[in-house]
């Protein structure tokens, strides 16, 4: 799965305040609007993600760039940033001991 499918939004945007936009393809090769509009939005380099005000401005931006970024409501952008935040998480260290067990020695 590529990003775009990994994080794109299956919520309605119109319900959210808050839009996080984040740039999921490169901009070279793109047409010279496109790379206007991102430049508007604040978007320079992949992966990168901003914060805009959901106001019809923006959204026809976003219609313009659809296939170049992804769309988050804010519920959506706190998942996925605790999502990865738990997986980067430091873990306790697995400890392996290479010595019989005492349950063992009572066996034999």
């Amino acid at each position: 799965m590529n990003a775009f499918k990994a994080y794109k939004a299956c919520v309605p945007i119109a319900w959210s305040a808050n839009l996080y936009i984040t740039l999921v393809r490169g901009i070279p090769g793109t047409r010279r609007l496109h790379r206007r509009t991102l430049e508007a939005l604040r978007l320079g380099k992949c992966n990168r993600t901003v914060m805009r005000w959901n106001t019809p401005t923006v959204r026809g931006m976003l219609q313009q760039v659809k296939r170049l970024v992804v769309i988050e409501t804010e519920e959506m952008f706190k998942a996925r940033k605790q999502k990865d935040a738990n997986h980067r998480a430091v873990r306790p260290p697995l400890v392996v001991s290479h010595l019989p067990s005492p349950a063992s020695d009572s066996s034999q």
